[in-house]
């Protein structure tokens, strides 16, 4: 076969197998690379041995990395790395010299290396970059690059992929003898400022207008051309400059990142990028040797443990040293704690440079792929690991950020609005209430958003509006309504059920990220669940049938019907096993469980709006499970209770405990001649300061304290000498006359 032509059939082989290793560990929701390299191993010289050109193929997979690092640069936002510049170059940059440092501690006084620090130096480098794409997808799934701790890991993640542009750079001159190591890298950093002011230069005055002279061609090709060859001419300038060609495609991208052209290149560039990459990680597994891999399974394994270890516990202080929740901490060091894609770019040009040796490389190689394929399944471990921790009395203090850090001084004592989260949509909200001069009280996380809240003059509580105490110190007891706009589903979820537990008549209105959010959130006990998307259908298709007509009245009382039915006319169908499947991942961040009703419960036979057990004992009811095994999950108000059902509830423990006395008859249920009312003591009430045993309630009126809620705790049975404070709930039962005209006496 002529070679020319063996060359395109070995082209065409990795790319094929690498396209069905990649659509396999996207089947098995593991990182697709994780398949290109697989495909590479297959195929490679120790697999089946099918690529015969592998030096070519090799040196063509070179512009992937090339393109990988230019699409890096163009991607690059100084934007989004100033939203957490203190936590992203701060932390981020200690992050990389601890991990350096530590690696090059351990080699010392294990002898891995002899000619240290440069070797050392190598492997730290190489360890301490994390997979932007693994942990970026991982948090896009769960709606979480918002979150607190999203951010964190997207700004160190940022700081670190800054960092392999150094790293390229410095890494030739680490194979220069020990004696002259320290001058060839002051070398390197002196060339590497000259080439980034000249890059500067040309950034600013050079660049743009290159591209808009190709923008104004409109012509795609030409463009993507001129784009092509400016990446791999800075590259190969960098390569004669004795730096590297990555290093040059880095600048490249990073000259463009910010002219105004950057999205129409990357967006060009992009499919050459993935072409490219997919075919340089493919050309990285043609090297690995599964055999060796094989018998050095527990060694890799090792490594593993050992890599996971302590980049957690490398990088869990440094959070905590930022002052971010320990809870904050923890996942960003679960997160981040293996070892990134672009550590193979580091390792396969530090083999070739002789930095390390064959079996050095190997290792790296089965160690990072097993720690990015782990990472997922970490990720989706933590919700059920926190929730075991926060079940232990003595872990839990420390895992919730329980106490506000900041307060503002003129926070409204009474009838104001409590807004969780002051993004997009919470500072919108935020405005729009105050043009009718209604007081508002903000709660957010974000040490930035609150320096803004404090100059705008809004109220604020700088804490986790998760937090029991913080919801408290925003007065959501006494507030008239509460609207929540998160980013994240958990803790949208955590802070509704934590805030009815404070006001379980709190008027409450919450934003659903998705839409198989809304149920849960109405079950939850949410008064009004908004989904964005389908609000915006509602208003352009409201605007639309009245240009064409349709009555505004009439379209507007259409558009609220889909509303009232909880959006179930534009939300995609479901089976039942998908719900009950997204119910449970819904609540496994709630503490729930499945509960028997009694056989001789009074509640059987009523409707759950009779029953009311949301409002009487804190729990919201999720899901009904018949006696045939039928499931009803998020039953309406009109389902009724059935002997044999087991209840699906979520609730704090008191909660539970009271559940399961009113469901036994042991406490009073509401019935035609009785009823149950919360009522909370005010400063001016004549009950202040007196005991239940005082008020001698129950035998002069046959009326009931039957449970209080106090800082935040649900007291079942309150003892006889139990006092009366400012601010507790204390919920009545008996018949309907008495309780009418007891309240004026607790009021």
């Amino acid at each position: 076969m002529q070679e020319d032509f063996r060359l395109i059939v070995d082209l065409v082989s990795v790319l094929a197998v690498a396209a069905c290793g990649g659509l396999l560990a996207s089947l098995l929701r593991q990182p697709v690379l994780l398949g290109y390299l697989i495909g590479g191993m297959i195929v490679g010289p120790a697999g089946l041995g099918l690529i015969k050109e592998v030096i070519q193929v090799e040196t063509l997979a070179q512009f992937g990395v090339a393109f990988l690092l230019f699409a890096l640069g163009v991607e690059f936002s100084f934007a989004e790395l100033k939203k957490v510049k203190a936590i992203a170059l701060g932390g981020g940059g200690l992050q990389i010299a601890l991990t350096i440092a530590v690696t090059v501690f351990l080699c010392g006084i294990t002898g891995f290396w002899e000619d240290l620090p440069a070797k050392g130096v190598f492997l730290g480098s190489i360890l301490s970059l994390s997979s932007t794409a693994v942990v970026l997808k991982c948090l896009m799934e769960r709606n979480e690059t918002e979150t607190p701790h999203g951010q964190v890991m997207l700004g160190i993640l940022v700081v670190q992929d800054l960092a392999l542009g150094l790293m390229i750079a410095v890494l030739p001159a680490l194979n220069q003898p020990a004696e002259t190591i320290g001058f060839a890298v002051l070398t390197a950093l002196l060339r590497l400022a000259l080439f980034a002011g000249g890059a500067v230069v040309a950034g600013i005055w050079l660049i743009p207008r290159l591209l808009r002279i190709l923008a104004r061609t409109e012509s795609r090709e030409l463009f993507l051309l001129g784009v092509v060859t400016l990446c791999l001419g800075i590259a190969l300038l960098t390569e004669h400059l004795g730096l590297s060609i990555e290093m040059g495609a880095f600048v490249a991208g990073l000259m463009i990142s910010e002219v105004e052209y950057a999205d129409q290149t990357l967006t060009y560039v992009e499919p050459l990028r993935d072409i490219f990459a997919s075919l340089f990680f493919a050309a990285i597994g043609m090297l690995i040797d599964p055999v060796f891999l094989w018998n050095n399974l527990e060694l890799i394994l090792g490594l593993v443990a050992l890599v996971f270890v302590g980049k957690f516990l490398i990088i869990t202080p440094l959070v905590k040293l930022f002052r971010y929740p320990l809870k904050t901490a923890l996942i960003a060091g679960l997160g981040l704690a293996q070892i990134g894609e672009f550590s193979f770019v580091l390792a396969s040009e530090g083999q070739a440079l002789g930095l390390v040796s064959r079996r050095v490389y190997l290792l790296i190689l089965g160690t990072t792929a097993v720690t990015l394929m782990l990472t997922p399944f970490v990720l989706r471990l933590v919700p059920f690991l926190f929730n075991f921790a926060e079940s232990m009395p003595w872990l839990k203090p420390y895992l919730e950020d329980v106490h506000p850090r900041d307060v503002s001084e003129d926070l409204p004592s009474k009838g104001h609005v409590v807004v969780c989260g002051y993004g997009r949509v919470g500072k919108n909200l935020v405005k729009l209430l105050q043009q009718h001069e209604l007081p508002v009280v903000v709660i957010d996380q974000s040490e930035r958003r609150i320096q803004q809240l404090r100059e705008a003059g809004v109220s604020y509580v700088y804490g986790n509006c998760v937090s029991l105490h913080v919801l408290e110190t925003a007065g959501v007891n006494h507030a008239k309504g509460m609207a929540i706009a998160l980013p994240d589903a958990m803790s949208t979820r955590l802070s509704l059920k934590r805030a009815l537990e404070l006001c379980p008549e709190l008027d409450l209105v919450v934003r659903a990220t998705q839409d198989k959010d809304i149920e849960v959130l109405y079950q939850l006990g949410a008064r009004e669940v908004v989904q964005p998307e389908f609000e915006a259908s509602l208003e352009m298709a409201t605007y639309l049938l009245t240009g064409l007509g349709l009555p505004s009245m009439v379209a507007q009382r259409e558009m609220q019907q889909i509303r009232n039915n909880h959006y179930l006319a534009l939300r995609p169908e479901r089976s039942p096993s998908e719900v009950a499947r997204d119910l449970q991942q819904a609540t496994r961040d709630l503490n729930r469980r499945w509960y028997p009703l009694p056989s001789d419960s009074p509640l059987i036979g009523m409707s759950l709006e009779e029953a009311d057990v949301r409002y009487l004992t804190g729990v919201s009811l999720m899901a009904i499970r018949r006696a045939n095994e039928e499931e009803i999950d998020y039953p309406n108000a009109q389902t009724r209770l059935e002997a044999g059902d087991r209840l699906l509830v979520v609730g704090a423990s008191e909660e539970l405990a009271a559940l399961e006395e009113f469901a036994q008859g042991k406490v009073a249920v509401p019935g035609e001649n009785s009823a149950c009312q919360w009522i909370t003591i005010n400063t001016d009430s004549l009950v202040l300061g007196k005991t239940i045993a005082d008020l001698n309630i129950h035998q002069k009126s046959e009326v009931k304290v039957q449970a209080m809620r106090r800082d935040g705790k649900f007291i079942r049975h309150p003892d006889d000498n139990t006092d009366l404070r400012v601010s507790d709930q204390v919920l009545l039962c008996g018949n309907l006359p008495s309780l009418n005209q007891l309240q004026p006496l607790f009021k």
